[in-house]
């Protein structure tokens, strides 16, 4: 199919501008819209001209389906799918929302025509009957949504059964779910619960899962991800996530970290070797390398109409209980005593004490339980 042409139809009445009704081509199996599917399985057999039929209110979903630099047309108006064709070759034709499956008994109307017959013959509208054409192999369409959900467990079972292939190990290949956009490298094992969405890439030797999702991230070789979700971020090598951390957005996690439990990571850049292992808050931060976060940190970055941003230096230790008052910088080697609320930047290798001297007040509880507790 090299350098051939595709035209992909919506059905009637999802194609006109008016329809209120999401066109089943852009409904999602396994986290994929149906359209990004077809795109995919015929860019890799040589299709590099794409003539999606739709109309403008759909239109910006549908492009969104392909690459920024693939070469695709949008529209339903039909001099422009007549311009589409002209030249010599052959087009492939996908009339309806159709999937990369040949199934026993499913229905293919995917065929391989004349580009020029086809234009001669849409001259009315864009769809409809095609004139001529064979049948185009490894499809199966899809009329429904009661029939996409019944073909996404086989959908499943292919992407899982390719990617056990290329040697990542699945413990229990029915208890996870991966995007088609998803790599994984060898010898990873994938385990159960886990949930694999959009461009996500794994590195080699990776531990994903139990019970973990990670959404549009790419993270390094050797990294264990343990009943955790990431998104949209990026998580380097030998690093440990988990369990039940939560990494939002536009975070940078570097090398030979420890992400442990509870912990919170959210727009922050986080250096190789920093260690935050529990109950911590790190928001809008820049945070250096061989850092180490006591238990109970928060960086608190939002005073109620904007946020700000904590620089932390290499090798500062963060005491348990320690506040943050962004906008505020902690400078390399840097020490913050344990409970302390931090205001005012703090120079390399120095000690920070933000806390009130102990005062203890001989007898006060006694007294206390005395005013509040009945008499005997």
């Amino acid at each position: 199919m090299d350098q051939m042409r595709a035209v992909i139809c919506f059905p009637d009445g999802d194609a006109s501008s008016g329809s209120e009704t999401r066109p089943l081509m852009l409904e999602t199996v396994l986290f994929c819209p149906v359209l990004e599917w077809m795109g995919q399985k015929l860019k890799a057999e040589g299709v590099r001209r794409f003539f999606v039929v739709c109309g403008p209110k759909f239109a910006e979903d549908a492009r969104r389906c392909f690459a920024p630099e693939d070469d695709v047309t949008v529209s339903d108006q039909i001099p422009a799918l007549r311009e589409f064709l002209e030249g010599a070759g052959r087009a492939a034709v996908l009339p309806c929302a159709m999937l990369p499956l040949e199934l026993e008994g499913g229905e293919n109307p995917a065929c391989l025509t004349d580009a020029g017959t086809l234009r001669a013959g849409w001259h009315d509208s864009c769809g409809g009957a095609v004139p001529g054409g064979e049948t185009l192999p490894g499809w199966t369409a899809v009329r429904d949504l009661a029939c996409l959900q019944r073909v996404e467990l086989r959908c499943r079972d292919r992407i899982v059964q390719a990617h056990a292939e290329a040697g990542v190990r699945f413990l229990d290949s029915s208890a996870v779910y991966i995007d088609p956009r998803v790599k994984i490298g060898r010898g990873t094992v994938v385990l159960p619960g886990t949930i694999l969405r959009g461009k996500t890439v794994i590195g080699g030797d990776c531990e994903i899962g139990p019970n973990t999702m990670i959404r549009e991230c790419t993270v390094g070789s050797g990294t264990t991800v343990n009943a955790s979700q990431l998104n949209e971020s990026t998580v380097g090598s030998r690093t440990n996530v988990g369990p039940f951390a939560y990494v939002r957005p536009n975070s940078h996690i570097g090398d030979d970290i420890k992400v442990g439990d509870f912990v919170e990571i959210k727009n922050s850049t986080i250096g190789s070797g920093t260690k935050i292992s529990h109950l911590t808050y790190v928001g809008d931060s820049d945070v250096g390398e061989h850092v180490n976060f006591g238990c109970g940190t928060v960086t608190t970055n939002y005073d109620g109409f904007k946020k700000y941003r904590c620089t932390i230096g290499d090798r500062a230790f963060i005491g348990c209980n320690t506040n943050l008052i962004a906008p505020v910088k902690i400078g390399a080697g840097a020490y913050t005593a344990a409970g302390s609320t931090v205001t005012r930047d703090v120079p390399d290798d120095a000690l920070a004490i933000a806390r009130e001297r102990e005062t203890v007040k001989e007898g006060w509880a006694a007294r206390r339980r005395a005013l509040h507790e009945p008499k005997k």
